[in-house]
């Protein structure tokens, strides 16, 4: 049956406008289309449309696009492998020609496209319709826009239609032609898809789509490759007007506060949940809006793109080894990368320190040796020499008209007396607005940078990395930034003498506990000092040394943990189960092991996007070695999650570690301090993520673990407990023994594990629960910035038993009095 035969009579009317030459086209294209089955297989439909194409012309072609679409709108919705075998050649051969369409044979395209019977148009019924559009001028185009727009409404109806070219193709000509009505032709643009698309559209959209604006606008929303072509740069510079570069400014500013959120879905009978930040069409406007940033020479754009890259690279909810949007995380990467200088690297070492993606990662690592390469410089010693100041002084502040911004990140008023006073005063806000502005954006600034440094510099600590003193004096001791870490510190020379710094007559030197005075010279090697490489009586001096002066360390140093091989390790020899066995709240351990560079922890009861019952985290040291933890669900996992897909508890299994090659390494041929870090953050996850920390828990493991015997962090939190409790006003009612804090209060002894947290009571060794709250203890001095905050949690506890019968929570009262 010819294509004629089966068309309805509203479409047949519209022929009669058509050239009667494009009917012998159509009769050879029925044949065509009869012929498609040779011996029962079907045949190519390029092979033999081909043979007739080789004499067509400009008329013939267009003859061959109408028969297509009136082809394809018969077929459409009755018979897909028929409709598919048009689609695989004509419509593309077609569209991708320059052809001369008549107004006439322009309504038919669309009639066909636009009103195709039972359901919405899809990208092949469209195709060509579209790219005859496309070559009007835009003063032709308004009579085929009430078909353009019927067309759109239609493929809004299927879900799917939004990632489709000729949907994204459709919404440019609206926004093209509607360029009268700024809102309407920035919403075509930015269809509503996910939130932030709807905050666009809300709050930017006339400024979007006005004249200024609109062509940079839809050259960004073209931005679909990975990377900016030299073409589309040219293009980009040349649309980037003041107001386009103020718009896309705004607009990215607003990114890194946008969340991903959560859709319930029902089909069907059947419900399920997406996560969602940016829709594809939403980010892919963004990427070409974070291209255009390479061509604006503005310094504040570099700190733009270290926020977006921050924000979009990390993982949902604000950690994992994920992404949030790694398309634009790697767009603001690659334009930090281009725009190249030392300016780049705080932000590189921000996304360092925040984003865990491996192949993010493995990014940055190439910007910055890039960088460095250009330089001179190790991307370590780069760092060094990039850390901004922020415009303080050597002390680690700045102070104009009483308003102080300090090291910490704060801003507060320092009162003609020289008292520093959290609240300014609203006469100084009035007088001086621009001025404080500026230092709480400088504050914030400040904050963000704060953790990638300190994050940076344990890192130098756990990689015995080795600088030249003069160098550690200049980027570690006077810097007004970086200077409130290394200050507090202890510097070690290599093979020799260690000290924390102390400046005299004008010079860094360093004293020991015993008041002994190093002066290294400016070539002198040295590095952090780390525990494992000394006596015990050398770790007990320094820890008295700490406690005695009132030094807090940022991160552990002195009191760092010491992992040694036990006996039990060197009898299985190439893996340790030292932290084996343990149940640990799934989601909270891949969060703190994803923070520490660990990946791959991936468990769940079913589908690929939760996981399976086994996983292995794995993270890349120094020396070229990979250590991997094994962790798997245990037998009540699945019922105890209601038989959803997510889990909420996994179990510890062995450590072990491997090569290059990926053979296993024995565990005593492992350098000491690389084995000692790696267990150190296991001892970490379960330390913060056990279930046997819950005050609520109950059970076999709850009790082994939450009275059971001290690991490594748990004696360190023992051994400074053992330097505090002179210091505190309730040290005569406390005793320490080997696993607890006994504490005697007026109604009873209490006995708080040094371990968990968790408490029992004299004479019986009733369990007492008491969830952790605010307390005396956090005015209270130590000697470091805790991870999982127990040692505050402990202290916390003691005060308040010690004084139980001022206790009025009736839950606590109740459980002490029986």
């Amino acid at each position: 049956m010819s294509v004629l035969d089966e068309l309805p009579a509203e479409l047949r009317e519209c022929l009669d406008r058509v050239d009667q030459t494009a009917f012998g086209v159509f009769a050879q294209l029925d044949e065509v289309h009869r012929r498609r089955h040779v011996n029962g297989r079907s045949t190519s439909i390029s092979a033999l449309v081909n043979e007739l194409a080789a004499e067509w012309g400009d008329a013939q072609w267009r003859a061959a696009g109408l028969w297509a679409q009136l082809r394809m709108r018969t077929l459409w919705n009755r018979n897909w492998p028929d409709l598919l075998w048009v689609a695989a050649a004509v419509p593309t051969a077609v569209a991708g020609r320059k052809l001369r369409w008549t107004p006439a044979e322009m309504d038919l395209l669309w009639r066909t496209a636009a009103t195709p019977p039972d359901g919405p148009p899809g990208e092949d019924l469209l195709r060509i319709p579209v790219s005859a559009l496309k070559r009007l001028p835009l003063t032709e185009r308004k009579p085929y826009l009430d078909w353009v727009r019927q067309a759109r409404a239609g493929l809004e109806e299927d879900p799917w239609s939004a990632h489709s070219r000729e949907k994204r193709v459709l919404d440019d000509l609206l926004a093209e032609s509607t360029v009268d009505d700024p809102e309407a032709a920035a919403r075509s643009l930015l269809p509503g898809y996910d939130r932030f698309a709807v905050l666009l559209c809300e709050e930017y959209a006339p400024r979007l789509g006005a004249p200024a604006v609109l062509p940079l606008l839809r050259h960004c929303a073209a931005a679909a490759s990975a990377n900016p072509s030299d073409t589309w740069l040219r293009r980009a510079a040349a649309l980037l007007t003041p107001e386009a570069v103020a718009l896309a400014g705004e607009v990215l500013g607003r990114l890194p506060a946008h969340r991903e959120y959560t859709i319930r879905h029902r089909r069907d009978g059947h419900e399920w949940t997406q996560i969602v930040y940016l829709h594809e069409r939403t980010a892919q406007l963004l990427r070409g809006m974070v291209w255009a940033c390479e061509l604006i020479g503005e310094p504040r754009v570099t700190g733009l793109l270290g926020e977006v890259a921050v924000a979009t690279g990390t993982g949902l909810g604000g950690s994992g080894a994920n992404s949030r949007s790694e398309m634009l995380a790697n767009a603001a990467i690659g334009v930090l990368a281009r725009r190249g200088g030392p300016e780049v690297i705080p932000q590189l070492a921000r996304v360092q320190a925040k984003v865990r993606k491996k192949s993010i990662l493995s990014k940055v690592a190439r910007t910055l040796e890039a960088v460095a390469v250009q330089t001179g410089l190790s991307p370590e010693r780069l760092m060094d020499r990039t850390v901004p100041a922020f415009g303080l002084d050597p002390d680690g502040t700045r102070t104009e008209h009483g308003l102080r911004l300090g090291s910490d990140g704060s801003v507060t008023f320092v009162d003609p007396a020289g008292k520093v006073r959290r609240t300014i005063p609203k006469a100084v806000r009035e007088e001086h607005a621009g001025l404080l502005a500026e230092l709480k954006a400088t504050a914030k600034e400040l904050r963000k940078t704060l953790p990638a440094e300190r994050f940076r510099v344990e890192r130098a600590l756990a990689a015995e990395r080795i600088w030249r003193w003069s160098e550690v004096c200049e980027y570690y001791l006077d810097h007004p930034v970086t200077g409130s870490f290394g200050r507090s510190l202890i510097w070690e020379i290599l093979q020799g003498p260690a000290g924390l710094p102390v400046r005299v007559e004008g010079r860094w030197e360093l004293t020991d506990p015993a008041g002994r005075r190093i002066q290294p010279c400016p070539d002198t090697p040295v590095l952090l000092w780390h525990p494992i490489s000394h006596t015990a009586d050398e770790v007990r001096a320094w820890r008295d040394h700490l406690v005695g002066t009132g030094l807090r360390q940022p991160f552990k140093q002195a009191f760092r943990e010491v992992y040694l091989l036990t006996p039990a390790e060197e009898r299985t020899r190439d893996h340790s189960r030292r932290f084996a066995g343990h149940l640990l709240r799934y989601g909270q351990a891949k969060a703190l092991l994803t923070e520490r560079g660990w990946t791959g922890m991936s468990l769940g009861h079913w589908g690929r996007e939760y996981g399976s019952g086994q996983a292995e985290a794995v993270k890349e040291l120094p020396g070229g070695l990979t250590a991997s933890w094994d962790f798997h669900l245990d037998e009540g996992s699945y019922e105890r999650d209601g038989y959803g897909a997510t889990a909420s508890v996994c179990v510890s299994g062995s450590i072990r570690f491997t090569d290059e090659h990926g053979d296993i390494v024995p565990l005593a041929e492992v350098d000491p301090l690389i084995l000692s870090e790696a267990l150190r953050d296991a001892d970490l996850a379960v330390g913060v993520t056990s279930t046997g920390l819950d005050p609520h828990g109950q059970g076999d493991y709850w009790t082994s673990y939450g009275f059971g015997d001290l690991s490594e962090s748990a004696q360190v939190r023992r051994d400074a407990l053992t330097r505090l409790l002179p210091r505190l006003a309730i040290a005569e009612r406390c005793t320490l023994t080997d696993r607890f804090l006994h504490v005697r209060g007026d109604l009873r002894t209490y006995k708080i594990h040094l371990g968990s947290g968790n408490i029992l009571m004299e004479p019986n060794d009733a369990y007492l629960c008491i969830v952790p709250g605010l307390g005396a203890s956090d005015r209270l001095f130590l000697p470091f910035e805790e991870d999982g905050g127990l040692l505050s949690v402990v202290i916390s506890k003691a005060f308040l038993l010690a004084a139980d019968t001022e206790i009025t929570d009736p839950s606590i009262t109740h459980q002490i009095r029986g």
